[in-house]
């Protein structure tokens, strides 16, 4: 496991998401697919720990919610390669510095 995740969500979260595991590079990390989000993510934490090589965002914006540190701009995204048991499949996400997580993917 990457390592210790925080898990801080109120019961009107938890009706919303689906939290499971799954293999990136052959290491093990967090993932929650929350059907009320559009966005996908992933944690600066497993970019750097997985030395996974990031792209310029086309469309850099401002986030609030996923930073104690109040706003930050997202300029950076990654391409995942994943796997949940048999199941296998690429993702781009957005790089942010956030605990609840390693992986958050959002609805279609």
């Amino acid at each position: 496991m990457l390592g210790h995740i925080k898990k801080h969500l109120d019961e009107s979260q938890r009706e919303n998401i689906f939290h499971t595991m799954c293999l990136i590079n052959d290491k093990l990390c967090s993932l929650i697919v929350d059907g009320g989000s559009f966005t996908n993510v992933t944690s600066t934490r497993v970019v750097k720990k997985l030395g996974l090589s990031t792209i310029s965002h086309v469309k850099p914006y401002k986030l609030q919610w996923l930073s104690e540190e109040g706003e930050i701009v997202v300029n950076k995204q990654v391409l995942i390669a994943f796997s949940i048991g048999k199941y296998k499949d690429e993702v781009l996400c957005d790089v942010v510095p956030m605990e609840a997580t390693h992986i958050l993917l959002g609805g279609p």
